[in-house]
């Protein structure tokens, strides 16, 4: 069993501050950034930041659905979501850019299937996740540009 990777890099409007307060807000930002490939989503504990926990089902391909419960730790002005049924880490780090802009780097890891299923996951899943990810921080950009 062989470890997948995703990781994405985008620079997005907005402070360092603005980005990670925008991030760490499972209440009311997270809804409002997450992609069609997300659904029943809902907080369960907390909201804010280190100490949330959350679910969804997460689309990845038509027939591949992962129903996630996250919980939410933080370590150096970075958060790191668990998923309790699965492997799977993500974590979300921002850093100062130029022009008072913030780079968002999202990585991701989980334990692959083996044998030929998954060779299959770790060609194509990191490019569709890599496509999801980066429809998330589009949102994620607009809601911070519009206040």
């Amino acid at each position: 069993m062989a470890q997948v990777k995703v990781s994405v890099q985008r620079t997005v409007h907005g402070s360092v501050d603005q980005v990670r307060a925008a991030l760490a807000d499972y209440q009311t930002t997270r809804p409002k950034i997450l992609t069609d490939n997300y659904s029943d989503y809902r907080v369960i504990v907390g909201g804010h930041g280190a100490g949330t926990q959350v679910s969804w089902k997460l689309a990845a391909t038509e027939k591949r659905i992962r129903d996630q419960h996250i919980d939410v730790t933080e370590a150096d002005g970075t958060l790191i979501e668990s998923d309790r049924n699965s492997s799977m880490v993500t974590t979300w780090s921002v850093r100062p850019a130029d022009n008072g802009q913030s780079a968002v780097d999202i990585h991701t890891v989980w334990n692959g299937a083996g044998g030929i299923g998954g060779f299959f996951e770790r060609t194509f899943a990191p490019k569709g996740l890599s496509r999801i990810y980066n429809g998330v921080l589009d949102k994620l950009d607009a809601v911070i540009q519009s206040g």
